[in-house]
């Protein structure tokens, strides 16, 4: 078990459950139906990916080099995909415009997709 892993994942899901909480119940009368959308995609994508790394973290066949690896590309995806969309979804009630960190969503994403085909990779290698 890789401890710091597991206890980072813990973390990431209790923040997701709050930022979740807050988009269902703070946002509703803030922002339009699109935005609370995208808002809740990707509180989905966090919580997908802090889920992932509970499991990766628990997961003693795979390397601690892999776990690391996939890790730090899963943490950074969710900083950048997650974090840019919720900054986008509050764009209309934000005192700055936050329009030019779009590039961030897509980038997050690749993120998300080299960290499972190195998974995937890495686990097929493994004995």
């Amino acid at each position: 078990m890789n401890k710091k892993i597991v206890v980072t994942a813990a973390f990431l899901v209790a923040i997701t459950i709050a930022i979740g909480a807050f988009g269902a119940h703070g946002l509703k009368k803030l922002v339009d139906a699109a935005s609370l959308a995208s808002f809740e995609a990707g509180v989905r994508y966090q919580m997908y990916h802090a889920l992932a790394l509970f499991v990766i973290g628990l997961t003693p066949f795979i390397s601690e080099k892999l776990k690391r690896r996939v890790s730090w590309l899963f943490i950074l995806g969710i900083l950048l995909f997650s974090g840019s969309i919720y900054f986008l979804s509050l764009q209309d009630v934000l005192p700055f415009s936050v329009k030019g960190i779009a590039f961030l969503t897509p980038l997050g994403g690749l993120l998300f997709i080299v960290g499972w085909v190195m998974l995937a990779i890495g686990v097929l290698r493994s004995k």
